[in-house]
């Protein structure tokens, strides 16, 4: 079924007149709604706005240039716009039909498995791809992570992190050297941005791919917590989650030093998650209730804690 030539207005608007109905799917970080729309009863799109002010044209780009390259592992986009005014930036995607974001062990490897494909493509054949996603690089979490270290000394032995586990991680990090190793990232693949549908995986926004270091697109998917979407990881499943991804990359890899550098970062990044959930109880922001973060913080402690506990037992 073709769209409308109307069907987005002159100011960035879905055109009411020829929606039969629409309903809100989530609200992104600038407050604009991503909503499904039906222009019949058995005929559905999804307009995506511009949910970030700072991605202008940029997961067009990925979509053109990227995805392209990509088996059918997310949706595609029908029509866009792209325009210096960021009201005026639309996409419109198909729709998947009902999607099931669930973290558990058969989903995870998965999503694995496509992981270790992406990230196995050579990055000179990807070309311009950005160097930098939605969050701070990880040399800048660690460098935030250690200027703060009083108050992280304070917060962890506060949530009952042991004085000899606090000491333990800094060591760790004092000595850390980080590998240079760069892939083609996701960016933000937490347990909302990839889902089941009709028993098949679909990977969904990808606007902030990347280069990174594979640790980033690991941790979002093992240990990322996430207000809106609770997962319960053990170390067992920690481990076998990096066993099957180590199984099946292309690229060259030491296996014991890629284990060790990805508790590394999964611990500093918990370390930082930590603080910022921390400052979003405290401000009340109102974005997530406090239940929900609450939840969250609990799922990083607990992360931390197993990560902190696999370096001890790695030894130097």
């Amino acid at each position: 079924m073709e769209l409308p030539d109307n069907m987005v207005t002159a100011n960035g608007k879905l055109n009411e007149q020829v929606v039969l109905k629409k309903e809100i799917l989530y609200k992104g970080m600038n407050g604009k709604f991503v909503e499904r729309f039906y222009l019949t009863p058995e005929k559905s799109f999804i307009f995506k706005p511009l949910t970030n002010d700072g991605q202008i044209g940029k997961e067009v780009w990925v979509h053109e240039h990227i995805l392209s390259l990509f088996p059918d592992v997310y949706p595609k986009i029908i029509t866009y716009s792209i325009s210096e005014h960021t009201e005026l930036n639309w996409m419109i995607f198909e729709d998947l039909g009902s999607l099931v974001h669930e973290f558990n062990e058969e989903t995870a490897m998965d999503v694995i498995k496509w992981m270790a494909w992406w990230h196995s493509i050579p990055v000179e054949k990807l070309g311009n791809v950005p160097k930098t996603g939605l969050k701070p690089k990880i040399e800048d979490i660690m460098s935030e992570v250690f200027l703060k270290k009083v108050e992280v000394y304070r917060l962890l032995a506060a949530l009952d992190v042991t004085w000899d586990n606090i000491e333990g991680i800094f060591h760790h990090l004092n000595i850390w050297k980080l590998s240079k190793k760069k892939v083609l990232s996701h960016g933000d693949l937490h347990t909302g941005n990839f889902a089941i549908v009709a028993n098949e995986l679909k990977i969904l926004d990808w606007e902030h791919t990347h280069l990174n270091t594979p640790h980033w697109d690991l941790f979002h998917l093992i240990d990322m917590a996430h207000p809106l979407f609770p997962k319960k990881m053990t170390s067992q499943l920690r481990e076998s989650i990096l066993a099957s991804y180590l199984s099946q990359v292309e690229y060259e890899v030491d296996r014991a030093a890629f284990i060790k550098e990805y508790y590394l970062f999964a611990s500093v990044f918990s370390i930082w998650m930590i603080l910022l959930i921390q400052k979003d109880l405290v401000e009340n922001g109102g974005k997530w209730s406090e239940a929900q973060l609450n939840n969250q913080l609990d799922e990083t402690i607990s992360s931390l804690q197993q990560c902190i506990t696999a370096l001890s037992n790695l030894g130097e």
